[in-house]
């Protein structure tokens, strides 16, 4: 597997759109976990350090095509800047004359971010028209997203389609690490997969069970495999209406002999919070 990172592309004065994932948890205004945040900043002082302009792109939550405001980028300017080191400039909108306006007024070693891209319904459409406009802001397209990579969004494959592209750091690291652990692993192979949603997860499952010995299920998701077989898991997060696709995982993970493991123990509380009885 071969594929074109930072190190291939010529950086010096271009503005590159960098696609990356800052879906962090929030409370009051302010990040929570800059976990994902930290992750990204290899990537923009690669970046920076060559001369780059370094434009991203992100979603953060479920919008809808709707401007909601608690769902909005702003807030977390200061975070990025403290991870950054430099100032991080913001576009109220991430196409039209005002993300151009921003993008052409972006100077060496600033870092702008564009509004939550899922503001726009053509965003999860993957429509062509809006990516055309979003890539009218860019020179070259990077994708450090990974965790938002299965998606077939405008902003995560369209893009790919009209500017010089290449992967970011992280998502150089995590394909490096699929290469390693897929293509010719020791076994047994252990794969450990959390997460809320199976929903979002399906075709990553499928093609696990038939190439690794165990997989581990954790996070939300459990639940849901859980639940599929019969055990309570009350208010706990969990798809229900996925419970035939789970028992259908199961099933395939059985036939290809692979082992899923679930918890086997749980907390019962009278609520969501840290410390509850």
């Amino acid at each position: 597997m071969s594929w074109t990172t930072l190190d291939q592309m010529d950086l010096a004065g271009k503005r590159v759109l960098t696609r990356v994932d800052i879906n962090v948890p929030m409370e009051n205004g302010v990040v929570t976990d800059t976990t994902r945040i930290e992750r990204l900043v290899p990537t923009v002082r690669d970046i920076l350090a060559a001369g780059g302009l370094p434009i991203l792109l992100a979603h953060f939550g479920r919008p809808k095509g709707q401007r909601v405001p608690e769902m909005s980028l702003q807030p977390l300017v200061p975070a990025l800047e403290t991870a950054f080191g430099c100032d991080v400039m913001f576009s109220a909108d991430c196409i039209g004359a005002g993300a151009n306006a921003a993008a052409c007024a972006l100077q060496a070693g600033q870092v702008l971010v564009l509004e939550n891209t899922r503001y726009h319904a053509e965003e999860p459409a993957n429509d062509p028209t809006f990516a055309a406009e979003i890539a009218k802001l860019g020179d070259i397209y990077c994708n450090d997203a990974f965790s938002a990579a299965h998606r077939a969004h405008a902003s995560t494959e369209g893009l790919a389609h009209l500017l010089p592209s290449c992967a970011g750091r992280l998502m150089q690291a995590e394909l490096s690490a699929l290469e390693g652990a897929l293509s010719a692993p020791k076994r047994p192979v252990v794969a450990v997969v959390g997460g809320a949603k199976v929903s979002s997860k399906l075709e990553l499952l499928g093609n696990l069970v038939e190439k690794v010995d165990h997989l581990v299920i954790g996070g939300g998701m459990a639940n849901t495999f859980l639940a599929a077989q019969g055990i309570d898991v009350g208010k706990s997060l969990a798809e229900h209406d996925m419970t035939n696709t789970a028992l259908e995982i199961l099933g395939k993970a059985k036939s290809a002999r692979c082992e899923i493991v679930l918890p086997s123990d749980i907390v019962v509380a009278r609520e969501f919070k840290a410390g509850a009885d």
